[in-house]
């Protein structure tokens, strides 16, 4: 049973396609420490007075993980967008053969 139209579901593919592909990337280069996305590590400020050095590389440890491990939560979230965006596209098509 077809919930959205065939060109929905088919941008639905490929925007889910394209959203895997980020996120599981941007996750892995969390997960490595990737120096350029340093500053999206929240709870971690970068200012003059980092009085404890020790302290501050385990909260962009820790910063860095939790992000990609969000990143690779929001990567699976879209494969499952992605598989309700086929099944439509496959019921629709379906569904336009048979009248």
């Amino acid at each position: 049973m077809p919930i959205c139209g065939p060109k929905c579901s088919l941008c639905g593919i490929i925007i889910s396609a394209w959203g895997i592909i980020q996120l599981t990337l941007m996750g892995v280069f969390y997960y490595i420490g990737a120096v350029a996305l340093a500053e999206d590590i929240p709870g971690v400020e970068f200012s003059g007075d980092i009085k404890d050095l020790n302290q501050f590389y385990a909260k962009m440890d820790s910063g860095f993980q939790q992000n990609a491990l969000n990143c690779w939560i929001a990567a699976l979230l879209y494969l499952i967008t992605l598989a309700f965006s086929a099944h439509q596209f496959w019921a629709n098509n379906r569904s336009s053969l048979s009248v």
